[in-house]
Formats: structure tokens, sequence, C-alpha cells
């Protein structure tokens, strides 16, 4: 078992703020470029010529629909995320565990930075 966590200064919580903003604005940014990549995708999945299942250069259309699908959707949960986060700084509740209300550890928050639950409850999932 962790040692208990101390609660965060209101300087560590304005840290962890900007940190999770500064995420948030490149995981836009990303998911903006990703969604540009399922668009292209898509037009040449839809495109008459496609000839998807035999394509010796690479992988398939559908595989590569598939990769992007897969990215887009993991970047959108850490958006997510990190929303959930931004929300628990303004309510009051960030660096705390949601399972047990316990402080999160600094060294977790540093690493994790929209993190919801302290490292003994994260281990128990």
């Amino acid at each position: 078992m962790a040692e208990p966590a101390q609660v965060l200064s209101p300087a560590e919580i304005a840290h962890f703020d900007v940190l999770l903003r500064t995420q948030r604005r490149e995981l836009e940014l990303e998911l903006a470029r990703q969604g540009a990549s399922l668009t292209a995708v898509r037009a040449a999945r839809s495109g008459g010529d496609a000839d998807d299942e035999h394509d010796p250069e690479g992988p398939t259309l559908s595989d590569e629909w598939s990769l992007r699908a897969g990215v887009h959707g993991e970047l959108a949960a850490a958006l997510a995320a990190i929303d959930a986060a931004l929300a628990r700084i303004r309510d009051g509740g960030y660096g705390r565990c949601l399972r047990r209300g316990e402080p999160i550890g600094r060294d977790r928050l540093a690493a994790r930075p929209a993190a919801e639950l302290c490292i003994d409850c994260a281990r128990d999932l």
C-alpha cells in the first residue's frame, strides 16, 4: 500500500490546471488531424475504383479505417478525461480519489494529471 498522499496546495492545483489545459489544446489539434484522416479514408473507401482487399502496396482501406477510428476514439476518451479533471478543479474535488475520497499522490498526478483514482484503487481495477 502506498504512503498516504497530502492534499494539494492551491499553487499545485493551478499548476495542474495549466498542464491539463495545455494537454487539452494539443489533443484538440490531434483530434482535428485524425478527423481529417478519417474523412480522407472515408472518401477513398467510397470511391468506385477502390480495390480494398487486393492492394499489395500496404494495408487495406478497411484496416486503415479501423486504425484511424481507434486512434480517434482513444483521443476522444483522453479529452473527456481531461474535461472531467478540469471540472473537478472547478468543483474543488481535483486530486481526490473518486472511489475513496483520499488525496491522489503528487507523483501519480504528475504522470497522469487526469487521474480519477489513487494508485491503490487504480491497481484494484
